[in-house]
């Protein structure tokens, strides 16, 4: 017999989540001619060929519904000198985009600039997943630079290019 399974407590998952290093992402896309944004750390690839990724976006944001409603979307991966770019999409600002330097993509999504890397999308599918979309999604353009990584862990920012390697 098969034990039932129980509801983990929220503070146990918010501890074990603070337990997973990531990096840190600002999704990105117009919504007619206003660019919208979000900072967004459920962002991973799923295969090299096709580059394909997915991003996960809760369905009670405020930039869920043009990112929904969009054809393509941009991923900004974040370099270490952009904590007031994080700062600034992971607030509720009415226009994330007044002070942050962006220029559109070759399909038409705001890329940030002095991200670590910045990728343009198309939106395949998209999936309801409990509280979240799961946008999976085919890359179309991708941009690396040379600076490094932001990653975040335990609800703080790190250089993710002075990591220490083990063994």
């Amino acid at each position: 017999m098969t034990p039932l399974a129980s509801k983990p407590d929220l503070d146990v998952m918010k501890q074990v989540n603070r337990q997973f290093v990531t990096g840190v992402t600002v999704v990105t896309a117009m919504d007619g001619a206003v660019p919208r944004g979000l900072a967004v750390n459920a962002f991973s690839s799923i295969s090299l060929d096709p580059a394909t990724v997915m991003v996960c976006i809760q369905r009670t944001s405020s930039t869920h519904d043009c990112l929904f409603s969009a054809s393509h979307l941009a991923i900004n991966i974040l370099s270490t000198d952009q904590l007031d770019v994080v700062g600034t999409f992971a607030s509720k600002a009415t226009d994330k985009f007044e002070k942050v330097e962006w220029e559109s993509g070759p399909f038409g999504s705001p890329l940030i600039a002095r991200s670590s890397a910045q990728m343009e999308v198309e939106i395949r599918e998209r999936l309801q997943a409990s509280t979240h979309t799961v946008f999976i999604c085919r890359v179309v353009h991708a941009v690396v630079s040379e600076r490094h990584p932001m990653v975040y862990s335990a609800g703080k920012f790190f250089d993710g290019g002075a990591l220490a390697p083990l063994g």
